[in-house]
Formats: C-alpha cells, sequence, structure tokens
C-alpha cells in the first residue's frame, strides 16, 4: 500500500513537467505582461474555452511561440491581432468585435433565453387548460 501511495505521489509530482510556460517568456517584466495580457486574449482553437494561456494544447503552444516571435520582431499589438485574426479568423480572439458577421454569435443566448421562455409559456398554457381530473381513472369518483 505504501508503495502504490508513493507512486501515486510521484505520478502527482511528475505532472509539474507539463505545465504551461513556466519561464517568463521575456527578461523585460513590461514585455513579459503584454504578452500575458495579448495570450489572454487569444482563443485556443482545439480547446474552445479556454485562452492560448491556460491552454495545454499543442496549437496553443505554437500559438505562444508565434505570440512570443511576433512581439520579439517589434510588431504592435494592433498588428499581432489584425495577423492572428488574418490567419486564423474572428474565432481567434476571445472576445471577438461586434459586426454583422458576429450578430449571431453575440446574440445567440439572448435567443436561447427568449426561446426557450417562448416554449415554458406554451407547455404552461396548454397544461393549464388541461382538467385536474381522468375520466378514465376509475379510481377517482370513488372519494
Amino acid at each position: 500500500m505504501k508503495q502504490f501511495f508513493l507512486a501515486l505521489v510521484l505520478a502527482l509530482c511528475g505532472l509539474q513537467a507539463f505545465a504551461i510556460d513556466k519561464a517568463p517568456a521575456f527578461e523585460d517584466p513590461v514585455q513579459q505582461a503584454r504578452y500575458e495580457r495579448l495570450s489572454r486574449e487569444l482563443r485556443c482553437l482545439v480547446c474552445r474555452s479556454e485562452t492560448i494561456a491556460d491552454s495545454n494544447a499543442q496549437l496553443a503552444t505554437d500559438l505562444r511561440r508565434q505570440l512570443r516571435e511576433l512581439m520579439a520582431a517589434g510588431k504592435s499589438d494592433q498588428e499581432i491581432m489584425k495577423y492572428m485574426t488574418d490567419r486564423y479568423g474572428d474565432y481567434v480572439l476571445y472576445k471577438p468585435p461586434v459586426s454583422p458577421r458576429t450578430w449571431l454569435l453575440w446574440a445567440a443566448p439572448a435567443l436561447l433565453v427568449i426561446g426557450g421562455g417562448i416554449a415554458a409559456a406554451i407547455v404552461i398554457s396548454r397544461k393549464s387548460k388541461l382538467s385536474d381530473t381522468d375520466p378514465a381513472d376509475p379510481g377517482l369518483g370513488d372519494t
């Protein structure tokens, strides 16, 4: 039993080897802060609900590497975002802009709530019109 727990502890400690970018990307704290901010604005295209800063996916690792290279090349934030959206589309942005192409994306939550409310109202309305007794049930008339 001791060996099992020892193996478990070693395995859990070994997971630290899979940590995301343990070393800072830049020596300059201002550049590092900029890198971290930009990596939180870009979506992992594999995980979809995580930023590239939070994802362990290989594509996210590649996107972080690309981000470091673009920053090292002296590109501005706007140039980096334009490069990423030209290459991967608006979906790579964690918060895509509101535009005619993304209206459905932004409106989807409201449309789902409205649709659910309409469906619930219809079901409740139909259920309220039904009688409380079932004429086919012989046990109801006895009481």
